[in-house]
């Protein structure tokens, strides 16, 4: 037997033989085709965003200079951050408990399992999908201009990024359950509430925790730039720094940022770790 080339490998159809002597032949392979669009549509994204491989070569030593400029970072600038951390630590908080709390009704009735209505579970869905177009510094940004700078803007957009996220994984959550014993209890006479509530929710109450502490992890982030937008915490001071070009500052403010982070996800992922 000829020895066959990786084209033939990968390319060629393959033809087998059945005891029987008929011959079956796969199709051909797609995979040139979608390569080739793939590459296409490499090079037209890099024609129309501008693209240039040869200015990330020459321009990325800037970087390190930057970086150099931020160690050591200006420890006599602590006293500042305290205070727009701690907003950014509470407008997570809140704003990852309110999203996660407001998305439980809603996944409920976008469960197809649990409604049985096509058109309630469509609507809601399709407005879950709405929510989650929004980028988060776009709501922060609407929230400014409806309650005003500050920090109680940064918490609403955390709050809604938080629900659309949770609310999404937990309505499919809630649609892969056992629904035995969820009928058990509603031909035993229990009402619907209560059927979900002792049947549904214990089935799925562990992993939509550990779902919101990784929404949490991620809030402390999205709201650290929130600032730039005028929405409190960190990103107010970090936006002002970087003006100024004051990057050792900035370097302080990044290292009690990345701090906080280890910490917050080290003790979520402990708890994350028991639910399991």
């Amino acid at each position: 037997m000829p020895k066959m080339s990786l084209y033939d490998k990968v390319f060629k159809p393959r033809s087998y033989t059945l005891e029987s002597g008929q011959v079956i032949e796969e199709k051909r392979s797609r995979i040139p085709l979608v390569l080739l669009v793939l590459v296409i549509l490499v090079i037209t994204s890099g024609e129309l965003t501008g693209f240039s491989l040869d200015t990330l070569v020459t321009r990325i030593n800037y970087f390190f200079v930057i970086l150099r400029d931020m160690v050591p970072p200006d420890w006599s600038y602590m006293p500042r951050v305290w205070q727009p951390l701690m907003d950014t630590i509470k407008m997570s908080l809140l704003g990852s408990v309110v999203g996660a709390v407001l998305c439980i009704p809603f996944s409920i009735l976008c469960a197809s399992n649990l409604v049985h209505n096509k058109v309630i579970t469509a609507f809601f869905k399709f407005f879950y999908s709405l929510v989650r177009t929004l980028p988060t510094l776009v709501i922060a940004l609407i929230a400014t201009y409806i309650f005003g700078l500050g920090t109680f803007a940064g918490t609403v957009a955390i709050a809604v990024f938080t629900f659309a996220y949770c609310g999404k994984i937990l309505y499919e959550q809630i649609e892969t359950v056992d629904m035995g014993s969820h009928e058990a209890l509603e031909a035993l006479g229990m009402g619907r509430l209560s059927a979900i509530r002792y049947a549904v929710w214990p089935q799925v109450l562990p992993g939509f925790i550990s779902n919101v502490l990784f929404c949490f992890e991620g809030n402390v982030r999205y709201a650290s730039i929130l600032g730039y937008v005028g929405a409190g915490g960190l990103g107010l001071i970090l936006n002002e720094r970087i003006g100024w070009m004051e990057y050792a500052r900035v370097g302080m403010i990044l290292l009690a940022l990345f701090v906080t982070v280890v910490i917050i996800e080290s003790v979520s992922s402990y708890f994350r770790k028991k639910l399991a």
